[in-house]
């Protein structure tokens, strides 16, 4: 059975619907395993616990906007 787990920030309930959706069928398709055999778990990681650079993703999100406004 295969499993695929993905780990990233937070969101919508919307995206990790699609996200689930769509990884399932494409690997579905490349590995010629019918969808019903795979399970998909997202982990989702908040900005604070994570970090880029020796700087946590809150932080460079924060940097970016002041420097794109």
């Amino acid at each position: 059975m295969p499993y695929i787990t993905v780990e990233s920030g937070a969101l919508s309930d919307k995206q990790k619907e699609e996200l689930i959706r769509r990884l399932t069928e494409v690997s579905s398709e490349i590995m010629e395993v019918p969808q019903e055999f795979f399970v998909t778990t997202i982990k989702e990681i908040s900005d604070k616990n994570f970090g880029i650079g020796g700087k946590t993703i809150d932080k460079i999100k924060e940097e970016y906007i002041k420097r794109h406004q």
